[in-house]
């Protein structure tokens, strides 16, 4: 098939490879001329160091290969994905699946990123995302990973599926997007959180105690927007918590761990030098559990931290001092 990866990041940079390795024809695109060329000459990510980016991928600052795409991976930050869907709009043919892989929330209007991407384009044109555990430093070095497909329509997952799988790179199906993509948004939530308990010299008890209480907030909140509860408890949603609160790779856990050991909230977005999805999915999840009357104690501490300058500590003994429960009640 021919592609086109519309983001050179390390997560588009990765699925270039991969859908390379896949035998498909394949273009990575640049939104900036200089960067673009230097991928070309020196055939490798910074983001992604070690990595050779094959011959055979077509690197660009050019949308001219979006025309000719059967599949086109949206695969910038969740702030462009409107926008850069907006520039192929009347570029793609009407067949041309389009793929959303970032992994954010929608601060403006609904929800979900491919609401936002549906707005720009045509009526009609095939939507999906791609989703679930998957650092992009180990997906471009071929290690082993599971992710989901999810549209709407079963025979676009499908394709998807054949089209990204392989013996290193399991893909399953869904048609259960709007649950898929909550998941892969709103753990970046709870991995800020985990971080914070990192930063401040907390152990394992206290990470497996958040992770779980955690994603039952996320459960709560996506089924009330309309999820399906067996998408959370799948790989977009407790697979991908588990890999983003407990690696390295993970932005979000990093940021979190600087604010932990005392580093001012703007300080640590500065530090770690790229976009922390997690930052912008706080003041959204805490919105909508608002409008929506869900109770989500973890995500509004977190979102009193990130946008209030509530004090770490004063956080935790907030949660830990909450009214006596039963665990499945809130």
């Amino acid at each position: 098939m021919t592609i086109t990866v519309l983001g050179s990041g390390a997560w588009g940079t990765a699925l270039a490879i991969l859908l390379s390795e896949n035998a498909h024809t394949v273009t990575l695109w640049s939104a900036f001329e200089e960067e673009a060329n230097t991928l070309a000459a020196t055939r490798e990510n910074p983001l992604l160091k070690g990595v050779v980016i094959p011959k055979e991928i077509t690197v660009t600052a050019s949308l001219t290969s979006v025309k000719d795409a059967e599949i086109v991976v949206l695969a910038t930050p969740s702030f462009a994905v409107g926008q850069t869907a907006a520039k192929v709009r009347d570029l793609l043919t009407p067949s041309c699946i389009v793929v959303n892989v970032s992994k954010g929330i929608n601060k403006n209007g609904s929800v979900c990123l491919t609401d936002a991407i549906a707005a720009e384009l045509k009526e009609g044109q095939p939507l999906a995302v791609l989703s679930g555990p998957s650092h992009a430093e180990e997906v471009g070095r071929s290690m082993v990973t599971a992710c989901v497909a999810a549209s709407e329509d079963e025979a676009v997952a499908r394709t998807l599926q054949n089209a990204f799988m392989n013996h290193r790179f399991r893909v399953y199906t869904s048609t259960d997007m709007l649950g898929v993509e909550l998941g892969g948004a709103l753990k970046n939530v709870i991995a800020l959180a985990a971080g914070i308990l990192d930063g401040m010299g907390n152990g394992d008890n206290a990470k497996a105690a958040l992770m779980t209480r955690g994603m039952y907030e996320i459960s709560r909140l996506g089924v009330a927007l309309g999820g399906k509860t067996e998408t959370f408890s799948g790989l977009t949603g407790i697979g991908d918590l588990i890999v983003t609160c407990t690696s390295m790779h993970s932005r979000n856990r990093r940021c979190g761990i600087l604010i932990g050991e005392g580093v001012p909230v703007g300080e640590a977005l500065t530090q770690i030098g790229a976009v922390v999805e997690g930052y912008y999915a706080a003041e959204k999840a805490y919105q909508l559990s608002v409008e929506a009357n869900v109770e989500l104690p973890i995500v509004t501490e977190v979102y009193q931290v990130l946008y209030e300058e509530k004090a770490v500590s004063d956080a935790i003994d907030a949660l830990m001092q909450r009214d006596k429960k039963q665990e499945a009640t809130t």
